[in-house]
């Protein structure tokens, strides 16, 4: 498959350019330094053969609550001291910036894990950098999924009346646990349609120019699914959980969403980690086969086109139902190295 315009094209030279050519897209991604692997820094490589290291699922589970813990009992902790809660801007204002600092600890996390354990495909394909071409559009990606999605859970649900300990601890573990499965049924179908579609297609071509993404590329697409991403895709599946009965408050939404972000940037990241989206009911999934993996979706971007498999983004579970998986090549369960298994670190 050839790309003859040359906005497609996925040459990604620009830090090693002359600063001075260097736009404010450029300089905003070189201070937040959240790039996938360090210049001139070893990245180990592996054959297809080498055993894969097996990720924890209680590590990933364990990183993500903290990290979600934490704007919570600040937010908590000044309606205590203050007698009174945020406002609605000032609610958005805090949650947006608590979920870039929970983005940017997860891409420095990704990238020392890339460093140490290298990635899927490494003996073929390093990974996809951000493309000289696309720095301005990964850029305005990045900041509308990060704006939108915490003004669209602060407009919906936020309730100036509640605090965080109004939180429906005991509906908390369930929406957590199907949040991420209703979402994929309704992903899944959008993404499927794409592939399938021929006068859809256009709009997914551009997410599939890489074929060995990176984190920062997970939102690289055309406009029209850039919308489906960011809002279409968390609105259906919060009002599917409202109409099953589900309370789905603010604070629920934003643990169930910052569960679902970082599945999105570690199912992007290539790495040669045997890992699976954090979900309570991983284990359930596992014994049906249902539980996806990074390989997965890296597959899906490497041997995939207009006609594609594994659709999913996090789970296998409706794959398995429609028949869509495609097997694993160096994340097969004979290949894996359970015996040492890996954490992931909260600090």
């Amino acid at each position: 498959m050839e790309h003859q315009n040359p906005k497609d094209s996925m040459k990604s030279t620009w830090r090693r350019w002359d600063r001075d050519r260097w736009t404010l897209p450029h300089k905003f991604f070189e201070h937040a330094n959240v790039y996938h692997v360090d210049l001139d820094r070893e990245v180990p490589v592996h054959s297809k053969q080498d055993k894969v290291p097996h990720v924890s699922d209680w590590s990933l589970n364990r990183w993500i609550v903290f990290h979600a813990a934490i704007p919570l009992i600040l937010h908590q902790l000044y309606v205590y001291l203050a007698g009174r809660n945020f406002g609605p801007v000032v609610a958005f204002i805090f949650y947006y910036a608590s979920i870039r600092l929970f983005t940017n600890r997860e891409l420095r996390n990704l990238r020392e894990l890339g460093h140490t354990y290298g990635f899927l495909d490494g003996d073929k394909h390093e990974r996809d950098g951000i493309p000289d071409v696309g720095v301005g559009k990964v850029l305005t990606s990045v900041m509308l999924a990060t704006v939108v999605r915490p003004m669209m859970t602060v407009y919906l649900t936020y309730n100036a009346n509640e605090a965080p300990v109004s939180i429906a601890w005991r509906w908390l573990l369930l929406e957590v646990s199907l949040y991420g499965i209703i979402l994929d049924f309704w992903f899944y179908w959008y993404h499927r349609i794409m592939h399938d579609v021929h006068g859809l297609w256009k709009y997914h071509r551009t997410h599939h120019l890489t074929k060995h993404p990176n984190p920062l590329l997970t939102i690289y697409a055309d406009s029209e699914q850039e919308f489906f991403d960011i809002a279409g895709i968390p609105l259906m599946t919060y009002f599917t959980m409202k109409f099953m009965g589900f309370p789905m408050g603010f604070y629920e939404w934003h643990v169930c969403q910052l569960y679902v972000v970082f599945a999105e940037l570690a199912g992007h990241s290539g790495l040669r980690l045997h890992a699976s989206p954090p979900n309570p009911l991983t284990w359930l999934m596992r014994i049906f086969d249902a539980e996806l993996v990074i390989e997965d979706h890296d597959l899906h971007h490497r041997k995939g086109w207009k006609k594609s498999h594994n659709y999913g983004k996090q789970t296998r579970v409706w794959d398995r139902v429609f028949g869509t998986c495609t097997d694993r090549i160096e994340c097969v369960d004979t290949n894996v190295d359970y015996e040492n298994t890996i954490q992931m670190s909260i600090f």
